[in-house]
């Protein structure tokens, strides 16, 4: 049974460091919420579990998304695109925010005559969602 479960996994593209993109789409809505990176423990662990575990390249550590803010994302589909080398995750976005700016997507910003513009708005402060370090 292990070679069968590693054998999806060695089809995939990972890049030089061990790692592949991941997209995450919320289901129902299709709308892009955030993009992080996976590492085959990673991704094992979010097939397992049913809920999104990322590779953290800053503090080079597996975090579950949700494990600080309880905003955990439920993984319904996991999906590779034609070179295997990106994921994209459809999922249920607990609590309403994908972003650690308090907001719905990380995609908040919109390119509008030469400048970044902040199009959508804070729903919950950070501040009171992740604790004081």
């Amino acid at each position: 049974m292990a070679n069968k479960e590693a054998a999806w996994l060695d089809e995939i593209q990972w890049n030089k460091e061990g790692l592949v993109p991941a997209i995450v789409q919320e289901e129902g809505t299709n709308k892009v919420l955030m993009h992080a990176w996976m590492n085959r423990e990673a991704l094992q662990k979010t097939v397992r579990l049913g809920q999104a575990v990322y590779w953290s390249r800053s503090r080079q550590c597996l975090w579950q998304k949700g494990e600080e803010s309880g905003h955990t994302q439920n993984v319904t589909e996991i999906r590779i695109d034609c070179d295997r080398d990106t994921l994209l995750l459809l999922v249920t976005q607990e609590g309403g925010i994908a972003c650690h700016t308090g907001r719905h997507s990380c995609f908040f910003q919109q390119l509008r005559e030469n400048a970044w513009v902040c199009t959508d708005p804070v729903i919950k402060d950070p501040k009171s969602i992740y604790p004081q370090k």
